[in-house]
């Protein structure tokens, strides 16, 4: 009965379940896709065929085909990496750097080290757990239960800026705003080596890792993955590592920090990308101390959200906002600097 699909990816053994659904008796045969869509409330189609593809969905505890069609009877598992989200939000006292703030919109610079919404070992200590404090009865996407306020992200370790919606209205228009790829974001990323040619376009489809679900690796033949276009331009050479700009088209997790990697110039002290070792310059003594004190000052990868703009949701007027780089991005630029022009 099950259909077996020979080349599926077979998912990690410890998947958490989130649904269980027992097919009637009386089921008539109907592709899993269809039969599921009728079930998960606020998944689209392509989401449940993307969870087919990479082994999260099983039938009768086996992996399945896209076309495969339900049975009576047969029992459908949809599993992933992390255990199922408890969406109460604890509000915390967290103190918040905010940029900007009216009746509909907050504009924020979150610090690395803060995770933006609660989830599986960062239940606690995230911006949302902020947000719940600092504000009342802030808006939620469908679907997004447990991250109110929340029209984007960017991942723990990067720091700057993140507009929150405070209304309906506001969450609307960001909502539409980023799904057209409108909103204007910049980020300054160091990275290993210098770029050529120094200004240029970065088209490669990305997505989970078929090998390691918690990195996004690039898949340039565009089996895999799902559009990705990263625009850069370099801004200042410093001979080992060179400071960039990334304009982001579109906004996929992990985006920027796998297309450098894809283009051999990873982000600086990016450990999951590489980016934690010499990959420029010699791996001998002094050097190399220079480097491994560069990773102690910027603990994390050097990859900072500086700008944000859109179209305001009530006045319509476009409006964008500028951040400094952190102080751990700026010192361990000034060490590159002067380790360049002394050596």
């Amino acid at each position: 009965m099950i259909n077996v699909q020979d080349d599926v990816d077979e998912p990690d053994d410890d998947l958490f379940e989130h649904h269980r659904i027992v097919a009637d008796v009386g089921q008539t045969l109907l592709r899993i896709d269809k039969f599921l869509m009728d079930r998960l409330p606020n998944v689209t189609r392509t989401k449940i065929q993307t969870g087919i593809h990479e082994g999260f969905v099983k039938v009768n505890d086996k992996t399945i085909k896209p076309n495969y069609k339900v049975h009576p009877s047969d029992v459908i598992t949809v599993s992933f990496p992390e255990p199922p989200r408890d969406t109460d939000i604890k509000p915390e006292n967290i103190p918040l750097n905010i940029v900007f703030e009216d009746e509909h919109i907050l504009v924020v610079n979150k610090v690395a080290g803060m995770v933006v919404h609660p989830a599986y070992q960062n239940w606690t200590g995230t911006l949302v757990n902020a947000l719940a404090y600092h504000f009342q009865n802030l808006p939620q996407m469908p679907g997004n239960d447990g991250r109110p306020g929340l029209v984007h992200r960017i991942d723990k370790d990067t720091s700057g800026l993140l507009v929150i919606a405070k209304s309906e209205t506001a969450m609307t228009s960001l909502a539409k705003q980023f799904f057209d790829h409108s909103i204007e974001r910049t980020y300054q990323a160091l990275v290993w080596g210098i770029p050529e040619p120094s200004v240029g376009t970065i088209n490669v489809n990305v997505g989970r890792s078929l090998k390691d679900r918690r990195i996004t690796t690039a898949f340039p033949e565009g089996d895999f993955g799902r559009t990705a276009i990263t625009h850069f331009k370099l801004l200042e050479d410093l001979r080992y590592v060179s400071l960039i700009e990334c304009r982001l088209e579109t906004g996929r997790t992990h985006q920027i920090r796998a297309h450098m990697k894809f283009l051999g110039h990873p982000i600086f002290n990016d450990e999951m990308y590489g980016g934690n070792k010499v990959v420029k310059g010699t791996v001998f003594s002094k050097y190399k101390q220079f480097v491994d004190n560069c990773f102690k000052i910027i603990p994390r990868q050097a990859l900072h959200a500086k700008t944000l703009g859109f179209i305001h949701p009530t006045s319509k007027k476009f409006i964008q906002f500028d951040s400094e780089l952190p102080d751990d991005f700026r010192e361990v630029m000034e060490k590159w600097e002067h380790y360049v022009k002394y050596n």
